[in-house]
Formats: structure tokens, C-alpha cells, sequence
């Protein structure tokens, strides 16, 4: 039987770079036995095979590119609880570096557990989750900082951002300086000997900038001014990561979920179905890499599968055009010859903003139902600010009668657990 018929499913499958299935690890009721396969996806998806090599030619850090994928897991119980969809997640919160998460992939690479009891900041990075989605960032910006001769890594964010903990990490890990600048977008919520990522900028060893709402950018400027004046050579990380080249870390996780997706279509006896195993895919979208990046590149490939954007701090109006402007930057520099995405991909551009609450960072009554029942049904960890809200729009649209039994949602895991330990007080109070 397929996995979304049974009930106590988990599916673990981990994908190595472009094509094998490896170290599968099946949890208990896995369906899988199966330790290694090859994958073919070029007649389902011709244009894979041009996009991965694209990838291979935008230079790396190795920190994801060169690892197995993240795994993807059934969450059989969570379905059991909407009454709707089979759900899925595809866990980057595992991925390396202090703490892990979807920066990762745009900024960095994975060690192995013997590196973690002599180095406290991968030891950190094991721990803790958001850590992900800056490693698939890292991986490309930090390769180009240091290709450019940089020895000074600059970048901002919010007070408790988890990207600036990976800059960070990324930085220790390369042996350059770190400043970061903190922009105090809630009034009084700015406290340097604060907990969670904050203690975690000071372990590893970066420098911290107050800002105040909105005055990043002049800050920015004197501090880089400042830096070449002492015949340093900053190079600036834009917040989250975000540009062009960031956002390419998660087209690489578009093409691993295209991979996975066969694997899980073959075990399901749904070999001959087109498109992907999932019907739609839920990630955050905030300063929109991830969004951006996964958008980019399932269209790249020629996979029309929606995906859903869960604001985390502007309106659908704003952050949509965010997105389409990334999206097209990101098409126009790197993927501007592929007939697939030709003719832009504006239309596409789905956004959900009603998970916001009264603003960025402020938690919602959603967000904490889905922290813990992420937590208590299928031990996966979340954060208050992105993918608790995240989760929050993924659960909403599981239960909203869109998605039928037969039907699957996957989402995107981008890590964050580091500061679900500087707002449990806020947290406690929504049990």
C-alpha cells in the first residue's frame, strides 16, 4: 500500500546529491527497506537534467551541495489531527552549522559527528534548528566572499535572527571577522544579553550593531566605510540572504524534492503519475529566499506544483511583489535561456498573509497551537517566528476542505529552534 494508507507511516528517505537514494535509516513502519536506488526523472522532467547542471557551475562551499539531501518525513499523526490531507515535511532543519536551517543551503557544509564534540560550534549547529535555510544560503555567498578575498563578513537582521546566527556560524567556521547589525523592529524588544540566538552571536564570537527600525542601511554604510579604512575587506550578506545567489540554494532543494518525489512515487505504485508525489508545498516567506528559490526552480524544471507562500511579516500585496521581483532577478541572472520559465512566473506567486498577527515576531494563538502540536504529535521542533507562523498557514490549509484524504501537502522545514528558548515566556501563556 502507499504510504499516506497507513496511519503509523513515517517516511525517512535520504537522496543523495543527483540521483541515488542512500543511508535510507526507515523508521519504525517505514515502507522502505531499500538502501540504495537510482532515480531517473528526465523523461517526466526533461529540464531537470539542464538545471542541475546549472547548479553544478555556480561555485559552492560544499556545505549542502556536496552532502544528501535532508530527509522527508510522513506526519501521519498531524494528518490524524486536521482530518484532511496526508502531511509531509522535508526536514533542512537538520542541515549543519550552528543550529541548522534554510540559511544553510544559501550560505554553507555538512560535518560529520565526529567533528561535533571537539568544535562547540558545530556541536551548536547539531542542536539547534533554523540553521537550514541559511546553510543552502551560505553555501553560495560565502564561496563568493571568500573567491572575492574577503576576511570581514557583514549582515543584519532581526533581533532574534536566525540568520545572523548562521552568518555567524559561518563565519567561526571560516575563520573571518563577524558583525552583524540588529534592527529593533519591535519597540523594546532589543536586549544584547538577551537568551536564544542572542547568546549565540556572542559564543560565536560575532559583533553586534543596534538599529533602530528601518536604519540598517546607514549603519551599513559607515560600518563597511570603517572597516576599509582599517584595510579590511567586508563583504555584505544582504538580510536572510536574499539575493540572487542565495536563493539558489533552495533551487537545489527544489531539484532534491523532484528526486525524492520519484523515489516516493515508486514505492506508492504511482510511477506513471505526473507531476510530483505532493499536491502543493508550504514553506515561510519572509525576506523570500526560500520562497524564491523553490519557486524558481520547481518552474525551472518544468514542475507546476503550487506553492504556497506563509507570510511572517508583510501583507500578500507587498510580499508578493517582493517574491516576483526575486523571482525574476534570480531567473534573469542564472536561468534567463530556459524556455520553462520564459515567460516569468508572476502568476504563480502564491501568498497567505493571515498568519501575521500583529506583526512580525508577535505570537499568535495559531502559531503556538502549532509549535506544540508539531512538537507533541510528531516530535519536530519549531520557532515562534517563521515556521511556527509557517506551520500555522500549512495546518490552516490542511484543514480549510481545499485538499481532499487522497491528497498530500509537504512542508518545508527552514529550521529556527535557537529562539524558541528566548520567547517561551511568551509561549507559556498561549498552552
Amino acid at each position: 500500500m502507499p504510504p499516506n494508507a497507513h496511519e503509523e507511516t513515517c517516511v525517512r528517505e535520504r537522496v543523495s546529491s543527483w540521483g541515488q537514494q542512500v543511508d535510507i535509516s526507515p523508521l519504525k513502519g517505514s515502507t522502505s527497506t531499500n538502501t540504495f536506488a537510482t532515480v531517473s526523472t528526465s523523461e517526466d522532467f526533461p529540464a531537470l537534467l539542464r538545471l542541475k547542471d546549472t547548479l553544478a557551475a555556480i561555485p559552492s562551499r560544499g556545505y549542502v551541495s556536496s552532502k544528501a539531501p535532508t530527509p522527508v518525513e510522513h506526519m501521519p499523526r498531524l494528518a490524524k489531527l486536521c482530518g484532511g490531507p496526508e502531511l509531509y515535511v522535508k526536514r533542512d532543519d537538520l542541515l549543519p552549522l550552528a543550529g541548522g536551517g534554510s540559511k544553510t543551503r544559501n550560505n554553507i557544509t555538512c560535518f560529520v559527528w565526529r567533528e561535533l564534540v571537539s568544535n562547540s560550534e558545530l556541536l551548536l549547529s547539531f542542536i539547534c534548528p533554523y540553521y537550514l535555510f541559511f546553510l543552502h544560503i551560505a553555501d553560495y555567498l560565502v564561496e563568493e566572499a571568500i573567491e572575492s578575498g574577503a576576511d570581514v563578513l557583514v549582515t543584519s537582521g532581526a533581533v532574534q535572527s536566525n540568520h545572523c546566527r548562521l552568518t555567524a556560524s559561518a563565519a567561526a567556521r571560516e575563520g573571518m571577522e563577524c558583525y552583524i547589525i540588529l534592527e529593533e523592529r519591535i519597540p523594546g524588544s532589543y536586549d544584547p544579553s538577551a537568551g536564544g540566538n542572542n547568546y549565540a552571536f556572542s559564543l560565536l564570537g560575532a559583533k553586534q550593531i543596534h538599529a533602530p527600525l528601518g536604519g540598517v542601511g546607514p549603519i551599513q554604510d559607515d560600518l563597511i566605510a570603517k572597516l576599509k579604512e582599517e584595510g579590511k575587506k567586508p563583504y555584505v550578506i544582504p538580510g536572510g540572504g536574499s539575493n540572487q545567489l542565495g536563493a539558489v540554494g533552495y533551487v537545489r532543494a527544489a531539484a532534491e524534492l523532484i528526486e525524492q518525489s520519484e523515489i516516493l512515487k515508486d514505492e506508492a505504485g504511482e510511477s506513471n503519475k505526473p507531476g510530483l508525489f505532493w499536491d502543493a508545498i508550504v514553506t515561510c516567506s519572509g525576506s523570500g529566499g526560500t520562497h524564491t528559490g523553490l519557486l524558481t526552480g520547481l518552474r525551472a524544471a518544468g514542475v507546476d506544483t503550487p506553492v504556497f507562500g506563509i507570510s511572517v511579516r508583510f501583507d500578500a500585496d507587498q510580499q508578493g511583489d517582493r517574491i516576483r521581483q526575486q523571482v525574476q532577478a534570480c531567473i534573469d541572472k542564472y536561468f534567463s535561456d530556459f524556455d520553462t520559465v520564459a515567460d516569468g512566473i508572476d502568476d504563480d506567486v502564491l501568498i497567505i498573509d493571515k498568519h501575521v498577527g500583529p506583526g512580525y515576531s508577535l505570537p499568535t494563538d495559531e502559531m503556538a497551537e502549532s509549535i506544540q502540536s508539531f512538537a507533541r504529535l510528531e516530535s519536530i521542533i519549531l520557532d515562534p517566528v517563521y515556521t511556527g507562523k509557517g506551520a500555522a498557514g500549512f495546518l490552516s490549509l490542511a484543514r480549510s476542505g481545499k485538499f481532499d484524504q487522497e491528497q498530500r501537502l509537504l512542508f518545508i522545514h527552514t529550521g529556527g529552534a535557537p529562539s524558541l528558548y528566548h520567547y517561551q515566556t511568551l509561549l507559556s501563556s498561549k498552552k
